[in-house]
């Protein structure tokens, strides 16, 4: 009579035989969902660690423009390692730095972009979203396959894989599955559960879009902020000169607009900011003709794990910071590195892969998601329920934001596969 075998030994055999595979030289295939940022960044170290990667996006093609996003600290060690520096920087905005003005456009508050070593509030590497996805699938286009213009419909998880249904009709399965969705990730709807069990909205609403640059804006950032109203309006450069990038902010306690209904969400927009000053009905006048517009409310996403069995998650879709940290991109860009380092390390096992990566990278999450919470809480309303100001003069917040740039470790993951890019 055979023994019954229990579930801890149908583990260890499952472990012991998954790495006598890998030892034999089959990749595992990896499923990355999302195209933006976090998704081609995590491709790009998966195929060097030797899997085989394939990339859904439901959107057609890369997303152009979109808001300004920032590298500091050890995220630029990650573009470095990644051999991406001189096409990144090649791609920046070139902003020299940022005014703060009144509603006259006189000069109140300055800020470069070498303050800090180049990590300041307008960082040496800036670029628009738009353009670091593009370097990104340009860098990974012809090592990883993509599939634009769908996503996973269904999925279902064993000890041995992830069956995987697209909402195209394909049927196929994968080792492991990585939701690199965004904010809202229906990978992470499907797998951890409702949208608002993780989503912690900071009582803001952020909208951005590109206007033509009828401003005389040249290499330098404009923000106008209504202390009465708490709404902003702002200006920034890109590179092509003819246009610019335009953002507003408004406090908001509800949020109740479609992410997906931009007709709302333009209407939305035109009532929170309708008697704004400075240059805001200017660029205002060109909402309905602008090929790129975003708005959403600013929220981060709050989880006490990234994973479940086979399927893992990345950048906002686990962890989200919110605009207001100016860190998206950074905590993408490290997690990629560490989430395919960790699993390359541990064999592709994912429990012990995924576990390393959360242990890893947790304290460097939270502490970006503090300075999200407190640049939120500096643009509040005053009133008698609302918490008074952060005081950012002390040494605590110095120390918070050494954590958010520079706190987390790079191994670097000398025992596992590696091929070189290829530049």
């Amino acid at each position: 009579m055979e023994a019954v075998m229990s579930v801890d030994d149908s583990e260890q055999e499952h472990s012991v035989r998954t790495g006598e595979q890998r030892r034999r030289g089959s990749s595992p295939r990896v499923l990355v969902a999302g195209a933006s940022i976090a998704g081609p960044a995590l491709a790009h170290w998966l195929r060097r660690r030797g899997a085989e990667v394939t990339v859904v996006e439901r959107a057609p093609e890369l997303r152009p423009g979109g808001q300004a996003v920032d590298a500091r600290g050890v995220a630029k060690e990650v573009i470095g390692r990644m051999g991406l520096d001189a096409a990144v920087r090649a791609a920046c905005t070139d902003t020299a730095g940022a005014h703060t003005v009144d509603a006259d456009g006189q000069v109140l508050e300055t800020f470069r972009a070498d303050d800090d070593g180049g990590d300041g509030f307008i960082a040496d590497i800036e670029i628009l979203r738009g353009d670091l996805s593009q370097v990104l699938y340009d860098d990974t286009r012809d090592g990883v396959e993509y599939i634009f213009g769908d996503r996973i419909a269904e999925l279902a998880q064993d000890a041995d894989g992830v069956d995987v249904v697209f909402a195209g009709g394909d049927r196929r399965r994968f080792d492991l599955v990585v939701g690199a969705d965004g904010l809202h990730s229906e990978l992470r709807a499907m797998v951890f559960g409702p949208h608002e069990r993780f989503l912690r909205h900071l009582g803001h609403v952020l909208a951005f879009y590109s206007v033509p640059n009828e401003f005389g804006l040249d290499r330098w950032l404009l923000e106008y902020q209504d202390q009465e109203s708490g709404r902003s309006a702002l200006l920034r450069p890109i590179q092509d000169a003819t246009r610019a990038m335009a953002m507003f902010y408004s406090a908001s306690a509800d949020f109740d607009v479609d992410h997906r209904d931009v007709a709302a969400q333009k209407r939305l927009l035109r009532e929170r900011m309708a008697g704004l000053g400075w240059l805001a009905p200017d660029i205002l006048a060109h909402l309905d003709d602008t090929p790129d517009f975003y708005l959403d409310q600013v929220a981060q996403v709050v989880m006490d794990r990234w994973s479940s069995g086979r399927v893992g998650l990345l950048g906002d879709a686990a962890f989200s910071s919110s605009p207001m940290s100016g860190q998206g991109t950074g905590l993408a860009l490290v997690g990629a590195y560490v989430l395919a380092g960790e699993l390359a390390a541990a064999g592709w096992d994912p429990a012990t892969g995924f576990t390393r990566y959360e242990a890893r990278m947790r304290s460097f999450v939270e502490a970006n998601q503090e300075i999200g919470r407190l640049n939120a809480r500096s643009r509040d309303l005053p009133g008698p329920d609302a918490e008074p100001h952060p005081d950012f003069t002390g040494e605590w917040f110095t120390e918070l934001v050494g954590r958010a740039i520079n706190g987390v470790e790079l191994p670097d993951y000398a025992g596992v596969p590696d091929s070189a890019p290829r530049h």
